[in-house]
């Protein structure tokens, strides 16, 4: 079987090749030019693979949550690729996506985060389910000191949102953190582990039915939010001096 996943959703931009049980990718710092790398990127991999379009069995997507456009991007290019195929589909989160890579490298339970702008995060309770990450609970965007305490375990803490918000999340979480990754990024390869299975089960979706996964409809904050937002920062700095 020969499965090909990609991945959009924050500034780095994959894609990775499962073949018969071997993984290749490549993966790169997108900034914004996913639309222009991706293409090129899964080309670039085929190539190197001796893999053939019309020989993938099916595509799985980093739906999001993220990045609006570079989760639109991966949605679009997938939805396309797949339809000139014939092929199916599966999208996949990138909150499971960062899971699943610390997962295997052996972490017993994972919270990943990952920044979404506007004082909020991504933000998701993972654990293992016979190797595969699985939820325990809906993903959610939410400011990072309005998200709920996780229970007992531990737990470690990857993606971009702890970056940004390490202090208030380990103190919203109460977690018991085995350590905390704020500079690792969805890797198309963990799409792979997360949907061979289903794609050997028959499980994938018709190319038409792939959406995005935002979570949050609003991209920007209004003018009056801004100058709000701009307003706190500014009584921040004051209160520090």
């Amino acid at each position: 079987m020969k499965i090909l996943a990609v991945g959009t959703a924050t500034e780095s931009c994959s894609a990775a090749l499962w073949l018969d049980g071997e993984i290749r990718e490549r993966f790169e710092a997108a900034g914004r030019e996913h639309s222009q790398l991706l293409p090129r990127m899964v080309q670039a991999l085929l190539a190197e693979c001796g893999v053939a379009a019309a020989q993938i069995d099916g595509i799985a997507a980093s739906a999001g949550p993220g990045s609006f456009a570079g989760v639109r991007v991966g949605v679009a290019f997938v939805k396309g690729f797949a339809q000139a195929l014939d092929r199916p589909v599966l999208p996949v989160s990138s909150l499971a996506m960062l899971a699943q890579s610390a997962l295997d490298r052996g972490a017993p339970a994972v919270l990943p985060a990952i920044d979404a702008r506007m004082r909020e995060v991504y933000f998701g309770v993972y654990e293992s389910a016979d190797g595969v990450a699985r939820a325990r609970c809906p993903d959610a965007v939410l400011p990072p000191a309005q998200v709920p305490p996780v229970g007992g375990g531990m737990f470690a803490a990857v993606g971009s949102g702890w970056k940004a918000y390490a202090d208030l999340l380990a103190a919203s979480t109460a977690a018991q953190l085995l350590g905390v990754d704020g500079e690792a990024q969805p890797h198309a390869a963990d799409a792979l582990r997360l949907t061979v299975r289903e794609f050997a089960a028959g499980r994938g979706l018709p190319a038409a039915a792939l959406q995005p996964l935002y979570l949050r409809d609003r991209v920007a904050l209004t003018a009056a939010e801004q100058q709000a937002a701009r307003d706190a920062a500014r009584g921040a700095q004051r209160a520090e001096k």
